[in-house]
This record gives C-alpha cells, structure tokens and sequence, in this order.
C-alpha cells in the first residue's frame, strides 16, 4: 500500500489542527478521492479494463459487506471502488471507504484471487480501524504543539518532514501490521484459506528490491511475509 494514499486527509483552509473527528477525516478523504477520480477519468484510467474491474468488485464486494456487519460504523459510509491501469496507483482504501485499485499492481505480483483478497482486506482494515485518526492523533501526542499550525501545513508535513516521519514510523509500521493481521483473519471469517492468503505476502517479499530492509511507514517485506505465515499455521491448525 501507498503510504501517501492513505495518509490523514481532513484538509481545512487555515484552520488549526487542535481536534479532529472521524466525520472530517472522511470529508477530506472524500474530497482528495475525487480529486483523483477526476484527474484518471480524464486521462482515460478509470475504470479502463472491464475485465479486471469485474474481478476486483466480485472480491471486493463480499468483504465490503462483511466489514458493514463487523464494523457497524461503515455500514453508513458512501463505500465507492474503481480501477485502474495507471501503474503510480497500487491499492489503497482511504477513511470512509473510498477505493482504487491499479491492474499493473496486481500483475506485477502475479495475485491469485485469494492474494487479491488479501490486499483488499488489508486496506479495508486500515479504513474501519480508524488508521488515518489515530496517525493524527499520535502526532499530536508526539508533537503537542502542532495543535497551533494550520492542517494544511500539518498534513504536509506527517509526509514530507523526515524529522516527524521518523518520530512516526515504528506507529506507522505497527498499524501496517495491525492490517496485515486483522486483514487475514478477516478474510479467514469471509471464507478464505489461510495459506492462501499469505501468498499475497510471499509475494511481496518476493519482488521487493529489498526485501529486509524497513520504510518510515511499512515493515520489511520479509517480516510481514514471516508474520503472515505464522498467523496463517496457527489459524490452519485451529480449522
């Protein structure tokens, strides 16, 4: 997943970061998706491979509901998914539901439905776990007096300030794996096998140019690879 893509994006005109709710982070989330919805449709992106785009929605759509019956909360969210070829997109869900998913992330690894799957999960928990409030919420923990600074600047900066990304990055690494987990077993209750959820991970390690080594915001490939596939033995053990 695209740490950019998920970032916090409640966005307010000057406005000082001094508390901030769940109903503006999806506000904002909403606001940027259609900035980027419009920006593919008029590069001709959207939703450009029927085939695939079928096949993403037939996945998407039993975990969608599943997550509306898990998590109350998003039964009530305007859910919306697209697709795309555009290769800078990969996957992401963003607060409140909104979904992209990009055809050259999915061939690139190669994913079987399951696999496919399992990258859905995962960012459908980082959207119903609150992942994008409780990254601003720990900032301000961090950094009390960016209460004060203006959102835009705030938002700017959990991306681009490498002195609080780095203060960020064991909270950002830990709700990746926080999804990676709680994705898996979600798509377990959904009916998925186990091992067959974790290839996705496999895989990831796989292509990874480097496979061992950590991001500000992701673990490395390989543990996540080795932290699936232990979840994935003891939830096959327990079947």
């Amino acid at each position: 997943m695209v740490r950019y893509l998920i970032a916090f994006l409640f966005i307010v005109q000057g406005a000082a970061a001094q508390t901030v709710t769940q109903d503006e982070v999806m506000g904002g989330s909403a606001k940027l998706y259609r900035e980027q919805i419009a920006d593919l449709r008029s590069g001709f992106r959207l939703d450009d491979d029927e085939r695939f785009g079928a096949r993403v929605a037939a996945l998407a759509r039993p975990l969608i509901e599943q997550a509306k019956r898990e998590y109350p909360e998003s039964a009530a969210w305007d859910w919306e998914l697209h697709t795309t070829t555009d290769g800078d997109a990969n996957a992401y869900a963003m607060a409140g539901g909104k979904m992209l998913v990009s055809r050259a992330y999915v061939d690139q690894l190669a994913l079987t439905d399951a696999e496919l799957a399992m990258l859905l999960a995962h960012e459908i928990m980082h959207a119903v776990l609150r992942h994008n409030l409780k990254e601003f919420g720990e900032a301000l923990r961090l950094e009390p007096e960016r209460a004060k600074q203006p959102f835009q600047e705030f938002e700017h900066d959990i991306d681009n300030d490498n002195a609080l990304m780095r203060k960020l990055a064991s909270f950002n690494q830990r709700q990746e794996m926080e999804a990676d987990r709680e994705g898996l077993m979600f798509a377990v209750r959904g009916g998925w096998r186990p091992q067959a959820l974790a290839g996705y991970f496999r895989k990831l390690a796989k292509h990874s140019h480097y496979p061992n080594f950590e991001r500000f915001d992701h673990p490395s490939p390989a543990s996540r690879w080795q932290a699936a596939r232990e979840l994935a033995a003891q939830l096959e053990a327990g079947r």
